[in-house]
């Protein structure tokens, strides 16, 4: 089964908290706060498999989760970084943030692509001493993974795309200048998946050249599944569009050639502009008058034509290398440029917060920093405590608090924390 599309969710792993622990020795009365460091998460990080030629896999697995950091220890021991979390994919994936659409990553080389990052380790209370404060009993939490719903596309990656209806003789063609051995027969819709072959021109040159499936009328709407077939071609530098010249299936070969340019306009302005050579093929069976008409009409719209026949090898062997040379003038395959801004947690408003009056005596403060320090915070602890409220000061929550007319026992909501207001 060919798919070529596919959503996931992937999330990257939690970095690990920081511990809340003290030297313990003999005969060392007071050895003070040794708690490590938490490791970092776990990435979640896409690898392009040449192996792979479909995106498969991904209908029954939807859920990628890499491991969390581990948690710090007492002696000053920090836990050890979560192994990433590798995901093979099939070479030419484009990555796409699944709500806005934006390119996060096009996996066009095996070379590995975070696309998740995994979550700094938090600190441990060894951090927090001072001079005044001398047992910490209070750590720094590890920040969560980055977590995501992507959409998987599958754009060949190919220097040459085939095009043309059904039964054109497309299959025939490239299993004639590469080795690739599609399936042949007389029928449309032979060939349900895009089929990639080598084509090679001397000793040192060569070049891709993909079998994109017979397109349709209102492929470029979803007909046939057009989508599924007009993806393929969008990397392509150049097409090869195939069109029977000998009318042998009774269909015009002037309005094939005008209906297929069509589908590729309606499905993207750019793909229409991409430079094609038309070639005539079956003309083993035409007549000359219909080969002459055709090239007449062909060239009188700028574009180069090749009478060919694939069945018997009329013109093929010397289309390899006239391709090569034209593919000479042309840009490099089309790589998407990643558009996805991924969220520094790090960056300016780290410590951005919200208050908002709930009821009469009731305020929420919405800030997430905050509830990672409560989350590594001992509320029994007064140093702990104190420590909590000089980030309340110094962030400016109490005089916000204050501001909106905040009074002695109100109640002050923070995530699944409750506290009373005392001034």
């Amino acid at each position: 089964m060919f798919i070529d599309t596919a959503k996931i969710f992937i999330k990257a792993g939690k970095g690990g908290d920081g511990a809340v622990a003290f030297h313990r020795e003999k005969y060392v009365a007071a050895g003070g706060p040794d708690g490590g460091d938490g490791g970092r998460g776990g990435d979640v990080v896409f690898v392009g498999d040449p192996n792979l030629s479909t995106l498969m896999d991904f209908r029954y697995k939807r859920k990628y989760v890499a491991q969390p950091g581990e948690n710090g220890r007492g002696s000053n021991c920090s836990g050890k970084n979560a192994p990433d979390l590798v995901v093979r994919v099939p070479l030419g994936t484009v990555v796409r943030d699944a709500e806005s659409g934006l390119v996060i990553a096009d996996i066009a080389s095996a070379e590995p692509v975070v696309i998740a990052k995994g979550g700094r380790g938090g600190w441990g209370n060894r951090h927090f001493a001072t001079p005044t404060r001398q047992i910490p009993k209070f750590a720094k939490p590890g920040l969560p993974g980055e977590e995501l719903e992507v959409r998987l596309e599958l754009k060949l990656i190919a220097d040459v795309g085939l095009i043309g209806f059904p039964n054109v003789g497309k299959s025939t063609l490239i299993s004639a200048i590469s080795a690739a051995k599609p399936k042949i027969a007389n029928y449309h819709f032979t060939t349900l998946t895009p089929v990639l072959g080598v084509v090679r021109v001397g000793p040192e040159a060569s070049f891709v050249a993909a079998d994109i499936p017979g397109l349709i009328e209102g492929a470029a709407e979803g007909v046939g599944l057009g989508h599924d077939f007009l993806r393929h071609v969008e990397r392509c530098r150049l097409l090869l569009h195939v069109v029977d010249v000998s009318g042998s299936e009774g269909r015009d070969p002037k309005d094939d050639f005008e209906k297929i340019n069509a589908e590729l306009a309606r499905f993207s302005g750019e793909l229409s502009q991409r430079p094609q050579i038309v070639l005539g093929n079956k003309c083993d069976i035409a007549e000359e008058g219909q080969i002459e008409a055709f090239r007449s009409y062909v060239e009188g719209k700028g574009y180069p034509f090749f009478a060919i026949s694939a069945a018997t090898h009329k013109g093929v062997d010397a289309l390899p290398g006239l391709v090569y040379e034209r593919l000479k003038d042309l840009p490099p395959v089309a790589v998407f440029e990643p558009e996805y801004v991924r969220q520094d947690p790090a960056a300016k408003d780290a410590r951005a917060f919200t208050v908002t009056k709930a009821d009469e005596h009731v305020f929420d403060v919405d800030a997430p920093w905050l509830e990672r320090i409560l989350e590594g915070s001992d509320v029994e602890d007064y140093e702990s405590l104190q420590y909590f409220q000089r980030q309340l000061a110094d962030a400016g929550v109490l005089e916000e608090l204050i501001r909106q007319g905040v009074e002695e026992d109100d109640t002050i909501r923070i995530g699944e924390f409750e506290f009373d207001y005392v001034f």
